[in-house]
């Protein structure tokens, strides 16, 4: 069947407002997540103010004094040595225990190359031409060229606006990730799939260097975007949209048949790893400088 042909037309349609209609529910629940996790400090916080939690601590501190101060340290929330770093270390942490496990599943057995042959071909299903025509434009966004270029034209704008201390971040973020991912790639040398559509590739399959990419790059620029943003619904909006338009960039590489799913996912944890790795050096760098966390008053010298 060609692009013009009417239920065609309106298969890729329904399929969009589909698409559409999940987005915007997507977006009501994790707008209703994100407002509860706003009050979740204040809730922790008259908790530990409580009569009973202030004497268990008490007791703890009279006991182990040099625990529960790093303890205390370490779940500080005014600086970003506490407890913002220390969530950072345990997700990227995380990350790399997902990787590792899915490392460790495609090398000893043929379940996962199963399963992600059995999904391949349920994907069939959406192999329209008009999908597979949009989805040719949104993979281009993860391409090397792409990235490249956006990565530059972000490095000038955090220059000219005297950003430069996220400058350091971005580049670990974009070279640690692709480091990683190219020398997966040789290393574990895995085939492609069988191509399906136009889309074609020469480098080995896993990890996917487009989910990887659009990780590392989108992610942090969502990030240097958001952190100094005062609203938090500016930055909750900010962080979702990035997320689609990387969930977009990934799933288009299932579609177009040229990665498995353990592709995609290993691609992006290494990414992820990576953003979180930058994340922490920008503002490691940022405290140094005396900056506050995203979301804390900036004090202003008297004018008197």
């Amino acid at each position: 069947m060609s692009f013009g042909t009417p239920w065609l037309l309106l298969a890729a349609l329904a399929a969009l407002a589909a698409l559409a209609t999940l987005l915007l529910v997507l977006r009501l629940v994790t707008g209703w997540v994100w407002s509860g996790l706003r009050h979740s400090p204040r809730l922790l916080r008259r908790l530990g103010e409580h009569s009973m939690s202030r004497a268990v601590w008490s007791w703890l501190s009279h006991r182990w004094p040099r625990t529960t101060g790093w303890l205390a340290a370490r779940l500080e929330t005014t600086r970003f040595p506490g407890l913002p770093l220390t969530l950072l270390i345990l997700l990227a942490l995380y990350l790399a225990s997902l990787g590792f496990g899915l490392l460790d599943d495609l090398a000893e057995g043929d379940d996962l190359i199963a399963l992600d042959r059995q999904f391949n071909e349920a994907l069939g299903v959406v192999r329209a031409e008009p999908i597979l025509h949009v989805l040719g434009w949104i993979t281009a966004l993860g391409n090397t060229e792409t990235l490249v270029a956006v990565t530059l034209v972000a490095i000038g704008f955090l220059w000219v606006h005297r950003r430069s201390s996220f400058i350091p971040g971005l580049l670990l973020s974009i070279i640690g990730s692709q480091l990683v991912t190219w020398a997966g790639k040789f290393l574990i040398n895995r085939p492609r799939p069988d191509f399906l559509t136009f889309a074609e590739a020469s480098s080995p399959s896993f990890p996917s260097a487009h989910a990887t990419g659009a990780m590392a790059v989108y992610g942090f620029i969502a990030y240097a975007l958001a952190r100094d943003l005062q609203r938090a619904n500016r930055r909750f909006e900010l962080a979702f949209w990035a997320t689609v338009l990387i969930g977009l960039i990934a799933a288009s590489r299932l579609v177009l048949s040229v990665h498995y799913t353990s592709d995609v996912l290993a691609g992006l944890l290494v990414g992820g790893f990576w953003l979180l790795a930058g994340f922490t050096l920008t503002e490691w760098l940022r405290h140094h400088q005396g900056q506050t966390l995203p979301g804390q008053a900036v004090s202003l010298p008297n004018s008197d």
